[in-house]
């Protein structure tokens, strides 16, 4: 058995019920999980790895509930369309891609999230261009050591039939199916604190069929794994649902099964209070994505209305094309300030944007292994030093700063008691050497000759 112990935090912040705030704050915990949190005279005096937090605010790790991996290699691409626009030109640039390029995306993407904090992180994967698996992400993860949720994406209704991607990046219904049902049998672990958990995640409305997302639902129910796809991103996907389908992309969602404590919907920008009433009611998750809606000119979601009504809400960082940045407490902060925009300076307090980044990912994932530092609860954290020039003068609030001041890397991430983040970078893969094959993959991108 190994243990960790974690001591002298500046302000150790639990998110628990309580939303406790620990002054000379810490935890000890035993093969990943937490035993014990409080101040640090309380806690044992010795373990096998002992992490002096002085100068530190440490939380719970953060939880990325939406993100496109692959999309990192072509960042600053399309930079003034609108999203169907900025779809229509990246099509062709992911075409060209293939196994290496997932897993190298896989690699630098959630080292990067884990510099932000990051300790469970999504990923939406829906096309498999010239050979290329979901395996190929989820084996780089387990390199990285976070906790992630792989979805089998999948695209079946091109530009021929109505369709928004290219035919050559669709594929067959039936094989779509019969894929997911290989990668949950595989690979999903549906035990607490599990490192993978597979979900089914037909990629949207305007690129598969009704029948896709009904078969999905039910193939994801009969197994036990979650559903996740894109909905009422921006005007144009309302104005496409109410063309095709006669109705709201609420609607439609509810009519073929997508309403559920297992389903949750990435960005939600144009849900109206009927829609929001219906995720409320019947327990719908929903991923915030500030950055990739502001990069879009989609709008701003209304999250104080869905919080309101008791909609479960995460974060998350979404595409590295549509948001260039893969840094989880960067969408806390956009977070708060667009709702702030939208509805006021009180609309969205710091402490509720890492409520959002914490507890809430981790409901909406369905996860109650993560999300708060409490016993029983995985040993996984994210520590920030205050001595960081980004936090001069905001002595005041230590807490508070995280999201107003940042945004800053952290200086450590511990994922079920192993360290992934050491002195603010990613300690558990060769990073420099990632990072200098993902430069060589998108500059083959870039040039066509990938």
């Amino acid at each position: 058995m190994s243990t960790l112990l974690i001591k002298h935090a500046e302000i150790l912040v639990a998110m628990d019920d309580a939303r406790r705030e620990l002054p000379d704050g810490g935890l000890f915990a035993r093969d990943g999980v937490i035993e014990q949190v409080g101040a640090t005279p309380e806690l044992p005096a010795t373990a096998d790895v002992v992490l002096d937090m002085t100068g530190h605010v440490v939380t719970p790790g953060f939880v990325n509930t939406h993100h496109h991996l692959f999309q990192n290699l072509t960042r600053v691409v399309a930079q003034d369309e609108l999203l169907f626009d900025w779809l229509r030109t990246l099509y062709p640039i992911f075409a060209r891609m293939g196994p290496e390029h997932i897993r190298v995306s896989t690699l630098v993407g959630l080292a990067e999230l884990a510099e932000s904090g990051c300790t469970t992180s999504s990923d939406h994967l829906y096309l498999y261009p010239n050979g290329a698996r979901l395996d190929d992400s989820i084996e780089a993860a387990a390199e990285v050591g976070v906790r992630f949720h792989a979805t089998r994406g999948s695209m079946s209704i091109g530009e021929s039939d109505g369709g928004l991607p290219p035919d050559a990046l669709t594929e067959p219904e039936g094989a779509i199916l019969a894929d997911c049902r290989r990668v949950i049998e595989m690979f999903h672990d549906p035990e607490p604190f599990a490192m993978t958990r597979i979900g089914v995640a037909p990629c949207s409305p305007f690129s598969v069929s009704r029948e896709l997302m009904r078969d999905s639902a039910e193939l994801a129910r009969a197994y036990g794994v979650g559903l996740h796809t894109h909905l009422a991103e921006n005007v144009e996907d309302v104005a496409y649902s109410m063309e095709r389908f006669g109705v709201r992309p609420g609607a439609y969602a509810a009519d073929l099964g997508w309403c559920g404590h297992d389903v949750w919907h990435a960005h939600c920008v144009q849900l109206d209070p009927q829609e929001i009433d219906l995720f409320a009611r019947t327990g719908t998750g929903v991923a915030h994505c500030p950055c990739s809606n502001m990069r879009l000119g989609s709008g701003i979601a209304p999250v104080r209305e869905m919080l309101a009504a008791g909609v479960k809400v995460g974060l998350g960082v979404d595409g590295s094309a549509s948001n260039d940045s893969g840094h989880i407490l960067n969408e806390a902060r956009q977070a708060m300030l667009l709702q702030r925009v939208a509805k006021g300076g009180a609309a969205l307090s710091a402490r509720r944007a890492l409520e959002i980044a914490t507890r809430g990912g981790a409901a909406v994932l369905n996860r109650s292994d993560i999300g708060s530092l409490e016993p029983g609860k995985a040993a996984d954290v994210a520590a920030f030093d205050m001595s960081a020039i980004e936090f001069a003068g905001a002595q005041w609030d230590p807490v508070a700063a995280l999201v107003f001041c940042g945004p800053v890397k952290a200086a450590a991430t511990i994922v079920g008691g192993r360290v992934v983040v050491k002195d603010g970078r990613c300690a558990t893969i060769p990073r420099e050497d990632a990072l200098r094959r993902h430069a060589v993959l998108a500059r083959g991108l870039i040039n066509g000759d990938a």
